[in-house]
């Protein structure tokens, strides 16, 4: 598959899911090139007071290490990050994470929306933004904010997801650059590391 709009001044994937999601996630994380050189910044809505387990259980799964950011950590090449349960993850101008306990937004903490809007916001157009599968609307705003920087955009299939309200609210919201199944996104990610190379 050929992807119009990919080239080398990417900085970093934003993947953004909710229910239904891990799957898919797993799925990408298990062929993810080891030596992928963007960082990946996932924020996934999950139980709030469950700390341990979920980040375990993507680990085990991927290729690569997946931690859970501090604040103020610097983002680095090649890593990937996880936003913490029941904090809001934003990405700051000097390429830092910060967290925060303000209030949900889209009932959600981690929003999505604060990460991928606050990566807009830092990236422009040197981020690339996927949504997978969801139950509630959050993240499509920060998608239409990807889109509107100039980011690559990216939601999985609706016909293809558990629960399909959020991929389909994005596409309501923003002209999204590509619908794909989760295979076709892993795709995705082997030209990214094409272009590196």
């Amino acid at each position: 598959m050929i992807f119009q709009g990919l080239h080398t001044k990417f900085k970093a994937i934003v993947i953004g899911g909710s229910a239904g999601s891990f799957q898919g996630i797993t799925r990408i994380l298990s062929r993810v090139p080891e030596d992928f050189p963007l960082p990946i910044i996932l924020c996934l809505h999950r139980l709030k007071h469950v700390r341990n387990g979920f980040m375990e259980a993507l680990s085990i799964k991927s290729i690569k290490n997946v931690v859970e950011p501090y604040d103020k950590e610097s983002i680095k090449p090649g890593k990937v990050y996880l936003a913490p349960a029941n904090y809001h993850l934003s990405i700051e101008l000097g390429h830092y994470f910060s967290l925060s306990t303000e209030e949900m937004v889209n009932n959600s903490r981690p929003s999505i929306d604060i990460t991928l809007e606050t990566g807009a916001y830092t990236y422009k157009n040197k981020l690339i933004g996927i949504l997978l599968s969801g139950a509630n609307k959050d993240g499509a705003m920060g998608m239409k904010n990807i889109k509107d920087s100039g980011g690559f955009t990216v939601v999985q299939d609706p016909r293809e997801c558990m629960i399909n309200t959020m991929p389909s609210a994005a596409l309501e919201m923003a002209e999204i650059d590509y619908t794909l199944s989760i295979d076709n996104i892993i795709e995705l990610f082997f030209e990214i590391h094409k272009l590196y190379k």
